[in-house]
């Protein structure tokens, strides 16, 4: 039996109890479940909040519209990648719109704005995507779960795969923001050869000539790359055509993944990145998410769908469980013994109540003449928790 289960069907037997008299069963009227989905819905990054959106209205639309059994209406809020106004969305969505609970967000800068703020009203948050280490550490709390992994894992996931090839020097390039700088460290975490050198572009820039002359120069074993959107893309292209393709072998995160290959295609062929999923991962939930997700949207899943879905099953089957939402305490102990298949595989929740699961190389491959999709290829981390967990007291 999963881990808080024992716990959680004690409450249920209670709860159940509660509800008989003189024999009969007291008939509830059944409640609508309101969900307020926070995104990033505009401007270049909206294609990051569109995936996560669809793969959990997807989850919903297969519960027919009510996830656990309860008519679900989902307020969907766009956080323009803007902080303040997150928070304004997010205070609106409790205050005035009276969500039972909060799902979402694309990025860390969003997440550290709204998170302590919606927990300490009590309200249940489940993240998506987005998992900087204060909210997996210090700042964790018992309203909050990720179906995602926390920020740093990915990279720790590449300098493990560097360190097992037998790399001795890695050239990491990054762009020259907090943020990054936090994944290169991540990386060194697991790494444990030498970084020949750190190289931070600046934040927007379209020509790494510069950085992949240095590379040249050095002659490393490999290079590492975290540059996350149009900025990956222009990376990627330019290595394709700077002659160090297939003599350097290319690692990355956020950079080489679903979303950048229509516009990088071949040129990403056989470069490398790292997840926590990918669509041929073999196991029947992902199988049926993979076929449902191109049927239901007419494109490929990405890994921010696939999160946005998870989320989804995990509400839905919490909630099957509890039988509905006015008990707080038990849906938390429901949700907390991560009651459903996964489209990753393996899965449950650790002390801080962010993933324990596996984590994979992936790779750029052709499919078709025209459809290219991240494989994984070969497993890095099995059934592992993030560095932070320890931090967590609740």
């Amino acid at each position: 039996m999963k881990r808080g289960l024992s716990h959680f069907f004690s409450l249920l037997a209670g709860a159940a109890a509660g509800l008989v008299v003189a024999g009969q069963t007291v008939a509830q009227d059944i409640p609508e479940l309101k969900i307020g989905l926070m995104a990033t819905l505009s401007g270049p990054a909206a294609i990051y909040g569109q995936h996560m959106r669809d793969g959990f209205m997807l989850a919903v639309q297969q519960s027919n519209g009510a996830l656990g059994g309860l008519p679900t209406n989902v307020l969907e809020v766009d956080d323009k990648l803007d902080p303040d106004y997150a928070l304004e969305q997010a205070t609106k969505l409790i205050e005035q719109n009276g969500v039972d609970l909060i799902v979402g967000v694309n990025f860390s800068k969003v997440m550290l704005a709204v998170h302590d703020p919606i927990v300490r009203t009590k309200t249940l948050f489940i993240g998506t995507h987005s998992g900087p280490a204060p909210i997996a550490g210090r700042n964790c709390s018992r309203y909050f779960f990720s179906t995602a992994s926390q920020d740093d894992q990915v990279h720790e996931t590449m300098g493990r795969y560097a360190s097992l090839k037998g790399y001795q020097q890695v050239v990491t390039i990054a762009p020259d923001f907090e943020a990054a700088r936090d994944a290169i460290v991540a990386f060194r975490r697991h790494f444990k050869g030498q970084i020949a050198r750190e190289l931070f572009p600046k934040l927007g820039a379209t020509d790494f000539s510069d950085e992949f002359k240095q590379v040249e120069e050095i002659e490393p074993d490999a290079v590492y790359v975290f540059m996350p959107g149009g900025m990956g893309v222009e990376l990627v292209k330019q290595f394709h055509t700077s002659g160090l393709k297939g003599l350097i072998p290319f690692l990355s995160s956020n950079t080489v993944n679903a979303l950048s290959l229509p516009y990088t295609s071949e040129m990403a062929e056989g470069l490398f990145s790292a997840s926590q999923w990918a669509p041929n991962l073999d196991n029947p939930a992902n199988k049926q998410f993979v076929r449902d997700f191109g049927r239901a949207y007419s494109y490929a899943p990405s890994v921010y769908a696939a999160q946005g879905y998870d989320a989804g099953k995990l509400i839905h089957f919490a909630l099957e469980l509890t039988g509905g939402i006015k008990d707080m305490e038990a849906l938390l102990s429901a949700i907390s013994a991560a009651p459903f298949e996964s489209v990753r595989g393996d899965f449950r929740f650790n002390s801080n109540q962010f993933p324990i699961q596996d984590f994979y190389l992936v790779e750029g491959v052709r499919r078709t003449s025209r459809l290219y999709e991240m494989e994984a290829v070969a497993r890095v981390f099995d059934d592992v928790g993030d560095a932070f967990a320890g931090s967590c007291r609740m």
